[in-house]
């Protein structure tokens, strides 16, 4: 009997094994479906480009054909190894806008506030500036600035400033507002995830915590009205352990919902169209799924400065050999150096409602799909979509990927289409100024005849992707909201024991990238569930 089993060693799921186990009175186990982070695509930060192909690594979620999208089915990467997605993700660290967490408490997510996150944000994060009012220093998550940049990237940072918006050294700090450099995930010259992070310092080191990887959570069990242990299978054999004190899904947006269906929480009509007893009916289990859409301008390069053509043998050999002896050069960059946080003359309040990341190479299909040539990328999604989805079974096997309807552009007043419009226009005034003239070639994607209103439409319907922040299925809600599926504190409603810490509390999205928010949530739930909260 294990007091604490932990369901996903993802961005939350390392950051509880490190802190429950750190009571030496306590058991503690970590399931995690994918097996451990040793691939070195992993650890160079430059190998998130590789890491695309290795599937082994990937959930490889796929959507459901979109409506609004031409009715593609749109490609959802996520990390399935120790260390989740942030095992895989382009390491940007952001935390979005003060603002977003003030507006949880308007939708019932009592305590959530801007002040009361900010210390479990400065507490896991150890930024290689220093501490100061926004930032700490001395947490595991290591902070730094990369230590590689391409010339691309001041030049998108000037040309933004030429632009008329602002710059801004620091996104996490007094304002969010404005063009710079990202700070990343990464310590010496090498990828942080939550995993290098929590569970690597501790590792072989606490008899009292049990990690199994490959291990696939069926369902869980319940004793009356409160969960007590976890169906798994490793290969091909089936094993159950029991919780004395928690259960904790770590899972994420999509498999969290998933396993709480599977298990009979969740909309009841939904789990008996599956054949699935139902335990507790909440309908909020599944729905409310958020993501940020993304649309990209791709540009042609008049000079072989970017990231293209890297993958040569002769560059792969001499990046690898900077890399491995002095943890220098193009190997330690997170390809997304530089971006911003932009309020547009559509945005409904004071934050900002759009993000760019630029890349000094041409990215097309998460970069699946390789152009010939160098070039250079600018992504830009809208934060704060309307726009609403839900997560459905497929099967009641825990091993069939569930059905993701992302609804992308869905809101009926069709406001996120016209947001998408701005991310365009806004794209191309930037590179359209001066910093850019020695290297701008011609517009690749869209291209220079997609001009008016119902072209740029059609171009955002053929190549609108994810930018990979899914949220929101497993919502923190008010009493007496049906659709709340967890209290304040993450405790599921209507079942004991049982809590959901991943990105699929959040009840609306933050604006910006989602992993030290949901590492941010995870921090403060283990100070809850270690003082019996």
């Amino acid at each position: 009997m294990f007091d604490y089993i932990i369901v996903g060693a993802g961005s939350a799921g390392c950051v509880l094994a490190h802190r429950l186990s750190a009571d030496p009175g306590v058991r503690v186990l970590l399931l995690e479906a994918g097996p451990r982070d040793w691939h070195p695509y992993v650890h160079i930060p430059a190998g998130l480009a590789k890491l695309v192909l290795k599937k082994e690594l990937n959930w490889d979620y796929s959507t459901a054909p979109e409506p609004q999208l031409d009715g593609r089915m749109l490609w959802w990467p996520r990390g399935k190894l120790l260390g989740g997605s942030s095992s895989i993700n382009a390491m940007c660290y952001t935390r979005g806008d003060a603002r977003d967490y003030d507006e949880w408490v308007s939708l019932g997510a009592e305590g959530w506030h801007w002040d009361a996150v900010l210390p479990y944000f400065r507490k896991a994060e150890g930024n290689s500036r220093g501490a100061d009012a926004f930032h700490g220093a001395e947490g595991p998550l290591t902070v730094s600035d990369p230590r590689h940049r391409n010339p691309l990237s001041a030049v998108f940072v000037e040309a933004a400033g030429q632009a008329g918006f602002p710059l801004n050294a620091d996104f996490n700090g007094a304002v969010q507002e404005g063009f710079g450099f990202y700070q990343t995930t990464t310590r010496n010259g090498a990828r942080c995830s939550s995993a290098t992070a929590y569970l690597d310092p501790i590792r072989g080191k606490r008899p009292n915590l049990k990690i199994i990887t490959g291990a696939l959570a069926r369902k869980l069990l319940f004793e009356g009205g409160r969960a007590s242990g976890v169906l798994y299978t490793v290969g091909g054999a089936a094993f159950a352990e029991g919780a004395a004190r928690e259960i904790i899904l770590c899972g994420g947006a999509i498999n969290s919902p998933q396993l709480l269906m599977l298990s009979g929480i969740g909309p009841a009509a939904h789990l008996r169209q599956h054949g699935i007893a139902v335990h507790t009916d909440l309908p909020g289990v599944g729905d409310n799924l958020q993501d940020h859409l993304d649309i990209c301008t791709l540009q042609r390069a008049t000079q072989p400065i970017t990231y293209d053509g890297a993958d040569t043998l002769l560059n792969e050999a001499r990046i690898a050999f900077e890399y491995l002896l002095r943890r220098q050069g193009p190997g330690t960059s997170n390809i997304a150096e530089a971006g911003g946080f932009l309020r547009s003359a559509l945005a409904e309040d004071e934050r900002a409602d759009l993000q760019f990341h630029f890349v000094p190479a041409q990215l097309d299909d998460h970069g699946r799909n390789r152009l010939p040539g160098h070039g250079f990328t600018l992504h830009a999604c809208f934060l704060r979509p309307k726009s609403r989805g839900r997560i459905l079974l497929a099967s009641t096997d825990a091993g069939t990927k569930p059905r993701i309807e992302a609804n992308y552009l869905g809101d009926p007043e069709g406001f996120d289409r016209r947001v998408m419009r701005e991310c365009l226009r806004i794209s191309r005034q930037i590179i359209a100024q001066p910093a850019f003239s020695p290297y701008r070639g011609e517009e690749r994607f869209p291209g220079a005849g997609v001009v008016d209103e119902a072209a740029i439409d059609a171009f955002i319907r053929r190549k609108a992707e994810s930018i990979y922040h899914p949220v929101g299925t497993c919502a923190i809600g008010p009493d007496g909201d049906r659709m709340a599926v967890l209290d304040p504190r993450l405790r599921v409603r209507g079942v004991t024991g049982l809590r959901v810490v991943d990105a699929s509390v959040m009840p609306r999205l933050i604006g910006g990238n989602t992993n030290a928010p949901t590492i941010m949530i995870a921090e403060r739930a283990a100070d809850w569930i270690l003082s019996g909260a």
